[in-house]
């Protein structure tokens, strides 16, 4: 009898399974496709599948709000710059939307113990100030200077919020976390320390690479400088700059702009007229997953070994090292300011202790519960409990995957004859200077194969 009831559930218990997984690699499957058109510089089928993608209510849910990030990149890279403002605008009212009801998240989170997927996509710290730094670029390039500077202060002021908010989010999570009936077990499991020494080897460059303070980009601060400066704020062009000169002690382009900006302040003089390269390097890290068998406490001291599944970020490569620069026969090279992927390890390096417990959490939930079935000789619906939690056992990969591995710069002084040109290992661009007193070239090349997308902005 046991046999013939064994054999009627497991072709259900399969059915079962294979709905939890696809549920589960949906968001996985959907990142790897947009992915490769955007790898490949095939914007427009990039954007195509996204609005495929997005959900079209008005309440945001699900993936909604990396679809909207992920749009407002592509039609970026179009020179869309109305629609991608569009997108990082309804970007930015799905943050607003999870942010005033952090509570409400929290919940969500503490109560995912299928897998960390079905909680919506909230945003990223990093995700906010790109945004809005993302979108005083496009009113540049559409010759709208009071709407960018709306939006570099708002970049800034999420960068002065950013360690408070976070550190809200963390402790509104743990709290809740913390009613779950299997807390208790799932913490004893992440301070075994064979599990600490796992995690350790697994995810060595995590413990050892130097992450950003306090959640600050670079990119964000010096761009916004070099805006102020361009338009003539030195005040507040020299603040930025100064906070600039203090995270890139080493960047000639930096040191330069904010020694002429406090020379400029003290003599009263204008800022001599001068050209700043931007160079959007390949692309940032994506999400894989990583299945670990890890010890867990399973009611009271039985410890048993059970898999879970944690997202590892992998790197992407650089387009090229750096950019070469020629005017009036001079040399120059692109230098680091922002390393994107460093700030991007920083925040998941932070976020990293939660989404072991939530796997741990969840792992714990589904073993205590097969375990009693075990235990009451449940063989069947043993069977399924075991089908389910393998099925359902899936790591969060999803990250904003349109941002660039790093971010360099150069300054020179305006040639006479308007006339640069750039080299990035391939043939050589010319960039034709209009008549200006001030310059940004900004450019973007995701990877090696692609050519780089220039964008000329004058003040």
């Amino acid at each position: 009898m046991l046999q013939r009831l064994k054999m009627r559930w497991l072709p259900l218990a399969a059915v079962w399974a294979a709905i939890a997984a696809g549920g589960c690699n949906a968001p996985r499957e959907h990142l790897a496709a947009f992915n490769r058109q955007f790898e490949t510089g095939q914007w427009a089928s990039a954007s195509s599948f996204a609005h495929r993608i997005i959900n079209k209510s008005e309440t945001p849910k699900g993936d909604d709000l990396l679809w909207a990030l992920q749009l407002g990149a592509t039609e970026r890279m179009q020179g869309r710059y109305a629609e991608s403002t569009a997108w990082f605008d309804k970007a930015e009212e799905m943050m607003q939307y999870y942010a005033t009801d952090p509570a409400a998240i929290a919940r969500s989170v503490a109560a995912a113990v299928v897998n960390d997927n079905v909680i919506p996509y909230t945003g990223s710290i990093y995700d906010g100030i790109m945004v809005n730094t993302y979108k005083a670029l496009n009113y540049m390039c559409e010759e709208n200077a009071e709407l960018a500077r709306v939006e570099f202060n708002r970049a800034m002021d999420r960068q002065r919020r950013a360690k408070e908010d976070f550190a809200k989010q963390i402790q509104a999570v743990r709290d809740e976390l913390d009613k779950n009936q299997h807390s208790t077990l799932a913490r004893r499991s992440t301070e075994n320390a064979d599990l600490r020494s796992r995690l350790e080897q697994k995810y060595s460059s995590l413990y050892s690479f130097e992450a950003y303070s306090d959640f600050i980009s670079p990119f964000s601060t010096y761009l916004a400088g070099v805006f102020f400066a361009a338009t003539d704020d030195y005040a507040k062009a020299s603040d930025l700059l100064k906070e600039s000169a203090g995270m890139l002690p080493d960047n000639h382009a930096v040191l330069e702009d904010f020694a002429e900006v406090e020379q400029a302040l003290n003599t009263g003089l204008s800022l001599p007229p001068t050209v700043w390269v931007f160079f959007e390097n390949g692309l940032g890290p994506v999400k894989e997953e990583v299945r670990l068998d890890l010890p867990l406490f399973v009611v009271t001291n039985n410890v048993r070994y059970f898999g879970i599944a944690l997202p590892m970020l992998v790197f992407r490569p650089a387009a090229t090292a750096y950019l070469d620069l020629r005017a009036q026969g001079q040399s120059y090279q692109t230098e680091p300011v922002a390393d994107m992927d460093r700030i991007i390890q920083t925040e998941f390096k932070n976020e990293f202790d939660g989404i072991v417990l939530r796997a741990v959490l969840s792992a714990t939930a589904k073993a205590a519960a097969q375990y009693s079935l075990e235990r009451n000789k449940s063989e069947a619906a043993a069977i399924l409990m075991a089908l389910y939690s393998y099925a359902t056992t899936a790591a969060d990969v999803r990250i904003w995957s349109a941002l660039p591995k790093n971010v360099q710069a150069a300054r020179l002084p305006r040639p006479a004859d308007g006339r640069l040109i750039l080299a990035a290992g391939q043939t050589p661009m010319t960039v034709q200077l209009p008549d200006c007193r001030h310059a940004i070239v900004y450019v973007k090349m995701v990877s090696s194969v692609t050519n780089p997308t220039i964008e000329l902005i004058t003040f």
